[in-house]
């Protein structure tokens, strides 16, 4: 079945509005479909009431808040929708999940980090390190292909280990990270798992279950939703760490974790944006039905998803083409063809005359949006010997065409070859 790129893009105003840009801006923040837009006016006109009430708009915010969560559960692949904890993002939750961990260590303990990760799922670890005088640990990359170093996370364990903390997948350089081994290597060593996925959800299927971390954070923001931070963790740990939290509020997960009024109208919109997801497996994902177990809901998700990562590989095939026959560019990351499963459709570069700002400024005069710098990915710039300015990122999503990839070839080059 081909992917019906014409269709998809139908229902996203931004990019069907005259004279729209080319969005390759894609992993700071995705663009959304109506039905999502609509959503927000929606929750707003039929049920805007606090939770918990007697009346008729509570019940009705109730009710919405139990079927979305039970969405991000199938999304997920999680087995219980009070295992889904919704915050103002995904920084924003993992401050507050290292706090609490944190309380539960002693000085001398050790926690694993990653040179590859986003600054989010390395900072708020370095903050319980310092307070709790910790050892802090870090696994390094290879940086012929950009992936993890997976000795040096074995060489950094050890029988102090209390936590590993990775991501999914790179916001840089678009490495897809063997979690599930990752996973099995934290807990070997009796450690926590706590993995980053803000930028494999809008990409790749997920399976909490199956990947076997304890923690995943998201954030609706990047896979076509509105601005919410998703923690999903096992249901006891939940429970038993310390949350911080008002007196009054329930002290029951998932409430305990969510600090103050929750963001009702964008839980509610993102309920619309699972339903987007699911609409695209039931309609589009179906010669990917064998490839996954579950049943319903949760099925149509990962065929969704599925749909929208074999898209993408045409995609990515693409954009290394374009920036391959570039002259001077040099790329950052996985571009050998037959490994496109081990990594998103982000895409990393640089060129030796033109530095990554001047590159992005050409490209937005002629309406091409990407980003340039280090995207909070600190620890990998500072590795690659790009601290200083970064690389020009190029992010691809579902509703972008190898038409526009061509086009931003053609301008690209209108600059470096000129």
């Amino acid at each position: 079945m081909t992917f019906p790129i014409d269709r998809i893009r139908q229902f996203f105003p931004s990019i069907n509005r005259p004279n729209a840009p080319i969005y390759f801006d894609n992993p700071a923040g995705s663009q959304v479909p109506q039905m999502v837009i609509d959503a927000f006016s929606d929750y707003f006109t039929t049920m805007n009431a606090n939770q918990g009430g007697t009346f008729a708009t509570s019940k009705m915010t109730d009710s919405m808040l139990y079927e979305v969560r039970q969405k991000v559960a199938d999304f997920l692949g999680a087995t219980n929708p009070d295992e889904i904890v919704f915050g103002a993002n995904m920084t924003t939750l993992a401050f507050s999940l290292s706090r609490a961990i944190g309380k539960t260590l002693k000085a001398g303990d050790e926690i694993v980090l990653t040179r590859m990760d986003h600054d989010a799922n390395v900072a708020p670890w370095l903050y319980i390190a310092e307070e709790y005088d910790l050892t802090v640990r870090w696994v390094d990359i290879l940086t012929d292909d950009c992936t993890l170093d997976m000795d040096s996370l074995e060489s950094a364990l050890t029988n102090r280990t209390k936590l590993v903390a990775t991501v999914h997948c790179s916001n840089a350089v678009g490495t897809l990270n063997p979690v599930e081994k990752i996973a099995q290597m934290a807990h070997a060593a009796g450690a926590l798992c706590v993995v980053d996925a803000v930028q494999s959800a809008p990409h790749v299927p997920i399976d909490v279950v199956a990947l076997g971390c304890d923690v995943l954070l998201c954030s609706a923001y990047k896979f076509f939703g509105p601005h919410i931070g998703i923690l999903w963790a096992r249901y006891d740990l939940l429970e038993s760490l310390p949350a911080y939290k008002v007196r009054p509020s329930k002290n029951k997960t998932p409430y305990r974790w969510e600090t103050g009024t929750p963001n009702f109208e964008g839980i509610n919109a993102l309920g619309k944006t699972i339903d987007y997801i699911q609409d695209i497996g039931m309609r589009y994902g179906t010669e990917y039905a064998h490839l996954f177990p579950q049943d319903g809901w949760a099925k149509h998700l990962k065929m969704g998803m599925e749909a929208i990562r074999q898209y993408e590989k045409l995609l990515i095939s693409r954009l290394l083409d374009v920036l391959e026959a570039t002259n001077g560019v040099q790329i950052y990351g996985i571009t050998d063809r037959n490994r496109l499963d081990e990594r998103c459709p982000t895409v990393v570069f640089t060129h030796d005359k033109f530095t990554p700002r001047q590159i992005a400024e050409h490209l937005a005069k002629h309406h091409i949006y990407v980003w340039d710098g280090n995207y909070y990915a600190v620890e990998i710039m500072n590795r690659l010997g790009h601290s200083e300015h970064g690389m020009v990122r190029v992010g691809l999503a579902h509703y972008n065409t190898l038409a526009e990839i061509d086009h931003f070839g053609e301008v690209l080059r209108q600059l470096l070859d000129g």
